[in-house]
Protein backbone atom coordinates (compact mmCIF):
# COMPACT_ATOMS: atom_id res chain seq x y z
CA UNK A 1 0.00 0.00 0.00
CA UNK A 2 1.03 3.50 -1.00
CA UNK A 3 0.25 6.57 0.85
CA UNK A 4 0.78 10.20 -1.20
CA UNK A 5 -0.67 13.41 -1.26
CA UNK A 6 -4.16 14.37 -2.44
CA UNK A 7 -4.38 15.51 -6.14
CA UNK A 8 -7.34 17.36 -7.76
CA UNK A 9 -7.26 14.84 -10.59
CA UNK A 10 -8.32 12.60 -7.51
CA UNK A 11 -11.86 13.88 -6.83
CA UNK A 12 -14.03 12.16 -8.26
CA UNK A 13 -12.71 9.03 -7.37
CA UNK A 14 -12.42 10.35 -3.81
CA UNK A 15 -16.00 11.55 -3.43
CA UNK A 16 -17.21 8.14 -5.14
CA UNK A 17 -15.36 6.70 -1.97
CA UNK A 18 -17.03 9.11 0.39
CA UNK A 19 -20.11 7.58 -1.01
CA UNK A 20 -18.88 3.97 -0.60
CA UNK A 21 -17.66 4.79 3.38
CA UNK A 22 -19.82 7.80 4.32
CA UNK A 23 -22.96 7.52 2.79
CA UNK A 24 -22.43 11.07 0.66
CA UNK A 25 -23.96 11.41 -2.67
CA UNK A 26 -21.77 11.97 -5.55
CA UNK A 27 -23.29 15.00 -7.53
CA UNK A 28 -22.98 18.53 -7.80
CA UNK A 29 -23.97 19.42 -4.70
CA UNK A 30 -21.68 17.69 -2.76
CA UNK A 31 -18.53 18.34 -4.86
CA UNK A 32 -19.43 21.91 -4.65
CA UNK A 33 -19.61 20.98 -0.69
CA UNK A 34 -16.54 19.63 -0.65
CA UNK A 35 -15.01 22.52 -2.87
CA UNK A 36 -16.50 25.19 0.08
CA UNK A 37 -15.32 23.01 3.10
CA UNK A 38 -12.06 22.01 1.69
CA UNK A 39 -10.78 24.40 -0.89
CA UNK A 40 -12.28 27.47 0.03
CA UNK A 41 -11.87 27.99 3.95
CA UNK A 42 -10.42 31.72 5.10
CA UNK A 43 -8.01 29.52 6.66
CA UNK A 44 -6.43 27.71 4.23
CA UNK A 45 -6.88 24.82 1.41
CA UNK A 46 -7.23 21.21 3.18
CA UNK A 47 -4.09 19.35 3.26
CA UNK A 48 -5.17 15.46 2.25
CA UNK A 49 -3.69 11.91 1.82
CA UNK A 50 -4.78 9.17 -0.39
CA UNK A 51 -3.96 5.53 0.08
CA UNK A 52 -3.62 3.33 -3.08
CA UNK A 53 -3.74 -0.48 -3.91
CA UNK A 54 -2.22 -0.60 -6.88
CA UNK A 55 -3.82 2.29 -8.96
CA UNK A 56 -6.72 2.57 -6.85
CA UNK A 57 -7.61 4.93 -4.11
CA UNK A 58 -8.79 2.84 -0.89
CA UNK A 59 -8.15 5.12 1.57
CA UNK A 60 -8.61 9.11 2.23
CA UNK A 61 -7.58 11.12 5.24
CA UNK A 62 -7.78 15.07 5.13
CA UNK A 63 -7.53 17.70 7.88
CA UNK A 64 -9.51 20.90 7.83
CA UNK A 65 -7.55 24.06 8.56
CA UNK A 66 -8.37 26.09 11.89
CA UNK A 67 -7.24 28.58 13.75
CA UNK A 68 -8.18 29.08 17.45
CA UNK A 69 -7.24 32.30 19.62
CA UNK A 70 -5.82 30.79 22.99
CA UNK A 71 -5.81 33.66 25.44
CA UNK A 72 -4.63 36.15 22.71
CA UNK A 73 -2.36 34.06 21.21
CA UNK A 74 -3.71 32.31 17.46
CA UNK A 75 -2.67 28.95 17.13
CA UNK A 76 -2.79 26.64 14.08
CA UNK A 77 -4.92 23.61 14.35
CA UNK A 78 -6.22 21.31 12.27
CA UNK A 79 -9.88 19.22 12.72
CA UNK A 80 -9.59 15.38 11.35
CA UNK A 81 -12.73 15.25 8.80
CA UNK A 82 -14.27 12.90 6.28
CA UNK A 83 -11.45 10.04 6.71
CA UNK A 84 -13.00 7.15 4.45
CA UNK A 85 -11.62 3.53 3.76
CA UNK A 86 -13.43 1.31 1.00
CA UNK A 87 -15.12 -1.07 2.40
CA UNK A 88 -13.42 -3.93 0.93
CA UNK A 89 -10.11 -2.75 2.11
CA UNK A 90 -11.29 -2.65 5.93
CA UNK A 91 -9.40 -3.91 8.24
CA UNK A 92 -5.63 -3.56 7.42
CA UNK A 93 -4.89 -0.27 9.34
CA UNK A 94 -5.65 1.87 6.42
CA UNK A 95 -7.16 4.59 8.94
CA UNK A 96 -4.67 4.58 11.36
CA UNK A 97 -1.67 4.04 8.60
CA UNK A 98 -2.55 7.26 7.15
CA UNK A 99 -3.73 9.52 9.80
CA UNK A 100 0.04 8.56 11.62
CA UNK A 101 1.35 9.99 7.86
CA UNK A 102 -0.64 12.53 8.11
CA UNK A 103 0.19 13.83 11.67
CA UNK A 104 3.80 14.28 10.75
CA UNK A 105 3.27 16.03 7.96
CA UNK A 106 1.15 18.79 9.86
CA UNK A 107 3.45 18.77 12.85
CA UNK A 108 6.19 19.91 10.35
CA UNK A 109 4.13 22.67 9.44
CA UNK A 110 4.00 24.00 13.27
CA UNK A 111 0.51 22.87 13.84
CA UNK A 112 -0.42 23.00 17.42
CA UNK A 113 -2.97 20.37 17.91
CA UNK A 114 -5.97 18.13 15.97
CA UNK A 115 -9.36 18.24 17.22
CA UNK A 116 -12.98 16.59 16.08
CA UNK A 117 -15.74 15.45 17.20
CA UNK A 118 -15.65 11.74 16.57
CA UNK A 119 -18.89 9.36 16.78
CA UNK A 120 -19.01 6.63 18.97
CA UNK A 121 -18.35 4.16 16.61
CA UNK A 122 -14.99 6.10 15.62
CA UNK A 123 -13.75 7.58 18.53
CA UNK A 124 -12.19 4.35 19.83
CA UNK A 125 -9.95 4.52 16.84
CA UNK A 126 -9.35 7.86 17.84
CA UNK A 127 -8.21 7.83 21.62
CA UNK A 128 -5.63 4.75 20.69
CA UNK A 129 -4.08 7.28 18.47
CA UNK A 130 -3.27 9.54 21.26
CA UNK A 131 -6.23 11.54 21.28
CA UNK A 132 -7.88 12.86 24.51
CA UNK A 133 -11.60 13.38 25.26
CA UNK A 134 -12.30 17.17 26.21
CA UNK A 135 -15.97 17.03 27.49
CA UNK A 136 -19.24 16.47 25.69
CA UNK A 137 -20.74 19.69 24.85
CA UNK A 138 -23.51 20.81 26.30
CA UNK A 139 -26.79 21.05 23.89
CA UNK A 140 -29.50 23.63 24.56
CA UNK A 141 -33.23 24.65 23.45
CA UNK A 142 -34.83 27.08 23.37
CA UNK A 143 -38.78 26.76 22.66
CA UNK A 144 -40.86 29.01 20.87
CA UNK A 145 -44.00 28.02 23.01
CA UNK A 146 -45.27 25.29 26.10
CA UNK A 147 -46.72 23.57 22.47
CA UNK A 148 -43.27 23.32 21.27
CA UNK A 149 -42.27 21.06 23.96
CA UNK A 150 -43.79 18.08 22.27
CA UNK A 151 -41.97 18.55 19.18
CA UNK A 152 -38.79 18.68 21.31
CA UNK A 153 -39.89 15.15 22.88
CA UNK A 154 -40.35 13.58 19.82
CA UNK A 155 -37.41 15.24 18.03
CA UNK A 156 -35.42 12.11 19.00
CA UNK A 157 -33.79 11.43 15.15
CA UNK A 158 -30.88 12.64 13.05
CA UNK A 159 -31.68 15.65 11.58
CA UNK A 160 -31.89 16.45 7.81
CA UNK A 161 -28.36 17.49 6.31
CA UNK A 162 -29.55 20.46 4.49
CA UNK A 163 -31.31 23.39 5.34
CA UNK A 164 -34.97 24.47 4.86
CA UNK A 165 -35.27 27.66 3.08
CA UNK A 166 -36.91 30.44 4.99
CA UNK A 167 -36.88 34.07 4.46
CA UNK A 168 -36.45 35.26 8.15
CA UNK A 169 -33.80 37.65 8.73
CA UNK A 170 -30.98 38.05 5.92
CA UNK A 171 -28.63 36.03 3.80
CA UNK A 172 -25.55 35.43 5.52
CA UNK A 173 -23.53 36.09 2.74
CA UNK A 174 -25.44 39.35 2.21
CA UNK A 175 -25.63 40.62 6.14
CA UNK A 176 -21.19 39.87 5.97
CA UNK A 177 -20.44 41.90 2.62
CA UNK A 178 -20.08 45.28 4.37
CA UNK A 179 -16.14 44.50 5.92
CA UNK A 180 -16.56 47.51 7.80
CA UNK A 181 -19.62 46.71 9.62
CA UNK A 182 -18.25 42.97 10.49
CA UNK A 183 -14.87 44.49 11.86
CA UNK A 184 -17.06 46.43 14.15
CA UNK A 185 -19.36 44.02 15.23
CA UNK A 186 -16.23 41.54 15.71
CA UNK A 187 -14.47 44.35 17.72
CA UNK A 188 -17.47 45.19 19.99
CA UNK A 189 -17.86 41.53 21.23
CA UNK A 190 -14.73 39.89 20.84
CA UNK A 191 -13.89 37.68 23.76
CA UNK A 192 -9.77 37.25 24.88
CA UNK A 193 -10.29 34.20 27.14
CA UNK A 194 -10.37 30.83 27.12
CA UNK A 195 -9.73 29.13 23.39
CA UNK A 196 -12.08 30.78 20.87
CA UNK A 197 -12.34 30.39 16.78
CA UNK A 198 -10.46 33.03 15.24
CA UNK A 199 -13.42 34.75 14.22
CA UNK A 200 -12.26 37.53 10.85
CA UNK A 201 -14.52 39.31 8.37
CA UNK A 202 -13.07 36.64 5.79
CA UNK A 203 -13.83 33.57 8.19
CA UNK A 204 -17.58 34.74 8.50
CA UNK A 205 -17.96 35.03 4.98
CA UNK A 206 -16.86 31.84 4.11
CA UNK A 207 -18.23 29.89 6.80
CA UNK A 208 -21.75 31.60 6.44
CA UNK A 209 -21.37 32.08 2.75
CA UNK A 210 -21.96 28.38 1.19
CA UNK A 211 -25.64 28.82 -0.58
CA UNK A 212 -27.32 25.20 -0.36
CA UNK A 213 -27.12 25.84 3.61
CA UNK A 214 -29.22 28.59 3.80
CA UNK A 215 -27.81 30.63 6.71
CA UNK A 216 -29.42 33.75 7.80
CA UNK A 217 -28.64 36.34 10.24
CA UNK A 218 -30.91 38.02 12.54
CA UNK A 219 -29.37 41.56 13.87
CA UNK A 220 -30.44 43.08 17.30
CA UNK A 221 -31.13 46.37 15.90
CA UNK A 222 -30.78 47.72 12.61
CA UNK A 223 -27.31 47.82 13.09
CA UNK A 224 -24.57 44.63 12.73
CA UNK A 225 -22.34 45.99 15.44
CA UNK A 226 -25.21 46.65 17.61
CA UNK A 227 -25.39 42.24 18.08
CA UNK A 228 -26.50 39.34 15.71
CA UNK A 229 -27.04 35.49 15.88
CA UNK A 230 -27.02 33.56 12.42
CA UNK A 231 -28.51 30.75 12.39
CA UNK A 232 -30.27 28.08 9.44
CA UNK A 233 -33.29 25.54 9.83
CA UNK A 234 -33.20 21.96 9.40
CA UNK A 235 -36.17 19.33 9.87
CA UNK A 236 -35.73 16.76 12.70
CA UNK A 237 -38.45 13.79 12.27
CA UNK A 238 -41.32 16.65 12.19
CA UNK A 239 -39.81 19.01 14.44
CA UNK A 240 -38.81 22.51 12.56
CA UNK A 241 -35.36 23.72 14.29
CA UNK A 242 -33.41 26.44 14.70
CA UNK A 243 -29.75 25.94 14.84
CA UNK A 244 -28.04 28.60 16.49
CA UNK A 245 -24.55 28.58 14.93
CA UNK A 246 -22.87 31.87 16.26
CA UNK A 247 -24.15 34.66 18.52
CA UNK A 248 -22.14 37.53 17.94
CA UNK A 249 -23.13 40.60 20.61
CA UNK A 250 -21.09 43.16 22.22
CA UNK A 251 -22.35 42.18 25.53
CA UNK A 252 -24.93 39.43 27.04
CA UNK A 253 -27.70 40.64 29.34
CA UNK A 254 -30.83 38.37 29.29
CA UNK A 255 -32.39 41.11 27.37
CA UNK A 256 -30.22 41.26 24.18
CA UNK A 257 -30.07 37.08 24.32
CA UNK A 258 -33.47 36.83 24.71
CA UNK A 259 -34.64 39.42 22.11
CA UNK A 260 -32.18 37.42 19.38
CA UNK A 261 -33.79 34.04 20.26
CA UNK A 262 -37.21 35.10 20.39
CA UNK A 263 -36.29 36.55 17.24
CA UNK A 264 -35.78 33.80 15.43
CA UNK A 265 -38.02 31.84 16.29
CA UNK A 266 -41.38 34.20 15.67
CA UNK A 267 -39.08 35.13 11.84
CA UNK A 268 -38.87 31.78 11.30
CA UNK A 269 -41.74 29.88 12.77
CA UNK A 270 -39.20 27.41 14.26
CA UNK A 271 -40.52 24.61 17.04
CA UNK A 272 -37.41 25.68 18.91
CA UNK A 273 -34.20 26.75 18.90
CA UNK A 274 -31.03 24.50 19.52
CA UNK A 275 -27.02 25.53 20.35
CA UNK A 276 -23.94 24.26 21.96
CA UNK A 277 -22.96 25.94 24.91
CA UNK A 278 -23.25 29.41 25.35
CA UNK A 279 -22.84 32.40 27.96
CA UNK A 280 -24.69 31.93 31.92
CA UNK A 281 -27.13 34.20 30.26
CA UNK A 282 -28.01 32.00 27.16
CA UNK A 283 -28.06 29.15 29.37
CA UNK A 284 -30.80 30.42 32.27
CA UNK A 285 -32.60 30.84 29.26
CA UNK A 286 -32.68 27.64 27.57
CA UNK A 287 -33.69 23.67 28.49
CA UNK A 288 -30.73 21.47 28.70
CA UNK A 289 -30.93 17.82 26.49
CA UNK A 290 -29.37 15.72 29.10
CA UNK A 291 -26.79 13.00 27.89
CA UNK A 292 -26.80 14.67 24.13
CA UNK A 293 -23.57 16.39 22.50
CA UNK A 294 -21.16 15.51 20.26
CA UNK A 295 -17.52 14.82 22.14
CA UNK A 296 -14.82 16.90 21.79
CA UNK A 297 -11.65 15.37 21.54
CA UNK A 298 -8.30 16.81 21.10
CA UNK A 299 -4.47 15.34 20.16
CA UNK A 300 -1.13 17.18 20.62
CA UNK A 301 1.04 18.24 17.61
CA UNK A 302 2.98 20.92 18.44
CA UNK A 303 1.73 21.91 21.74
CA UNK A 304 1.96 19.50 24.06
CA UNK A 305 -0.83 20.73 26.70
CA UNK A 306 -4.51 20.34 26.09
CA UNK A 307 -6.36 23.17 27.77
CA UNK A 308 -8.75 22.02 30.21
CA UNK A 309 -12.84 21.86 28.98
CA UNK A 310 -13.89 25.48 30.83
CA UNK A 311 -11.93 26.78 28.80
CA UNK A 312 -13.38 25.97 25.58
CA UNK A 313 -15.98 28.21 24.01
CA UNK A 314 -17.23 26.04 21.05
CA UNK A 315 -20.44 26.93 19.89
CA UNK A 316 -22.82 24.73 16.83
CA UNK A 317 -21.22 27.00 13.87
CA UNK A 318 -17.61 25.74 15.06
CA UNK A 319 -18.13 21.73 14.56
CA UNK A 320 -21.42 21.51 12.64
CA UNK A 321 -21.18 19.72 9.10
CA UNK A 322 -17.51 19.28 9.50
Amino acid sequence: MQIREYRDDDEAEVLALLQASLGWVPDDQYARFFHWKHHENAFGRSPAWVALDGDRIVGFRIFLRWEYVHDGRIVRAVRAVDTATHPDAQGRGIFSKLTRHALEQVRAEGVGFVFNTPNDQSRPGYLKMGWQPVARLPVLVTPRSLPSLLAIARARVPADKWSQPTSAGRAAVDAFADHDAVTALLAASRATDGVRTNRTPEFLGWRYGFAPLEYRVVTLTDRLADGCVVFRLRRRGGALEAVICDMLVPSTPRTSVGSLLRSVLRASRADYAIRIGGSDVARALSLPLPGQGPTLVWRAVCDDVMPPAPAWHVGMGDIELF
